[in-house]
């Protein structure tokens, strides 16, 4: 007998009528089933990417596989969740361009049944651990969690932020820009796409280091070996906003740092059959073959 956690988009009801659907399905199979509400982007909810690391996972203890039902913004909260404790993730696609999910809404008990009876795939990605260095403490404890990416950005309109980037405790250079963020591979098609960052294969590791809107010369992102840190210290005279994974964590003020590596743990997501990164990418971007 299985135990399988639906994690459900709050503000969707066909999310929460598919997971009724696949639970009484479940049922008749006499396998478990739990229901936990996801996140919205307004970061209401019970699942959140930017809670400390060691705190989550606790809600999906002996659970064999947790499905995310709703689109990436889902996604990326239930991996936060399932990683720290080592649960597989199914992603079903109820949103617009559904990098990370695996399936559509109406395979997904034929997905359940290929997960129960062992045909499928576990795919495992990268994730960054990250730390908050408040000036003049000690650093905030324990970490956090992201599967797609870390940015540290402006609050004021108008305005750069001042981001002075060490790598791996040696002092780089000092980003005047909207922002800078780092991703991983599996994030290289979020934001730091929109940034005009790399396209990074999810099988790498390695850290992508993007400036958002350069005011500056120096505008190139940087690919870095996943061994590598990368350390980001608000310098004067304005603050700026750290947001894991599209949510809040928290103002950050002049002389604040946050520190970037890859995590111990990575994320495991359910695949069937081979997984076609590339014809992804052409058929989420609408790429046509010359």
């Amino acid at each position: 007998m299985a135990t399988v956690a639906f994690v459900v988009h709050p503000e969707r009801p066909a999310a929460a009528a598919l997971a009724e659907r696949a639970a009484a399905w479940l049922e008749q199979r006499s396998h478990r089933w739990v229901q936990l509400v996801g996140d919205t982007a307004a970061g209401s909810g019970q699942l959140a990417p930017a809670v400390p690391a060691s705190d989550v996972g606790a809600e999906l203890a002996g659970v064999d596989l947790a499905v995310s039902l709703g689109g990436d913004g889902t996604m990326l909260r239930t991996v936060a969740v399932a990683a720290a404790a080592d649960v597989p993730v199914l992603g079903v696609n109820l949103g617009r361009l559904g990098f990370l999910t695996e399936v559509e809404p109406a395979g997904l008990e034929t997905a359940l049944q290929q997960f129960l009876d062992g045909r499928h795939r576990l795919q495992e990605r990268m994730m960054l651990e990250v730390t908050v260095r408040r000036r003049g403490a000690e650093p905030d404890q324990p970490t956090y969690v992201a599967l797609n990416e870390v940015v540290l950005e402006k609050t004021v309109p108008g305005h750069t932020v001042r981001l002075s980037a060490a790598i791996t405790q040696r002092p780089f250079i000092t980003y005047a820009a909207d922002g800078v963020l780092v991703a991983t591979p599996t994030g290289s098609t979020a934001y730091n796409l929109s940034a005009r960052g790399p396209i990074v294969s999810p099988q790498l590791r390695a850290l992508v280091v993007t400036p958002i809107s350069p005011h500056m010369l120096f505008d190139r992102p940087l690919v870095l070996d996943p061994d590598e840190s990368v350390e980001l210290t608000v310098a004067p005279p304005r603050p700026g906003v750290l947001v894991v994974d599209g949510l809040s964590a928290g103002v950050l003020q002049p002389g604040d740092a946050v520190e970037c590596r890859a995590a111990k743990r990575c994320a495991r997501l359910v695949s069937f059959g081979q997984r076609d990164f590339h014809a992804i990418l052409k058929a989420r971007f609408h790429l046509a073959d010359r």
